[in-house]
């Protein structure tokens, strides 16, 4: 009797499943060059943010021990 209960609540979540990956919506190939571009040039953007703050406070701390 558990066995079923349970293969049937396996059943239904599968359902749901199958019910949320028909609502997507994907993007056409133009949104997703876009987006992606927009992305890996934010990264980069930041990369190199977060690399000229650290060599900052980096050498900031040096003048301070030395």
């Amino acid at each position: 009797m558990a066995e079923k209960k349970k293969e049937s609540q396996i059943k239904i979540w599968f359902d749901g499943l199958s019910t949320e990956f028909k609502k997507i919506i994907w993007p056409d190939r133009k949104t997703l060059v876009k987006q992606t571009v927009a992305v890996v040039v934010v990264t980069a953007v930041l990369g190199v943010l977060i690399s000229v703050f650290d060599a900052a406070i980096l050498e900031g701390i040096n003048l301070l021990v030395k």
